[in-house]
């Protein structure tokens, strides 16, 4: 599975979707991550989801110790 693009930089008014690859559902979760190998500690990179793919995606960072903590949007 390849990386999904970093999707939180979003222009004001326009639609969170999910960063799962292919998908355009409305992002309902905010999942925090960073490398320790290339970020600060501090650096926080999010990826969104949907409900679907919250799990997916959060695995995906998980299993790579990237995963810092996942929030609800709004």
């Amino acid at each position: 599975m390849a990386a999904p693009p970093d999707s939180a930089d979003t222009a004001p008014g326009e639609q969170l979707v999910c960063s799962a690859k292919g998908c355009r559902a409305p992002a309902i979760w905010a999942l925090n991550w960073n490398n320790p190998r290339l970020h600060q500690p501090e650096r926080r990179k999010t990826w969104l989801a949907c409900a679907d793919h919250r799990d997916r995606l959060g695995d995906f960072l998980h299993v790579r110790g990237f995963l810092r903590d996942v929030a609800p949007l709004g």
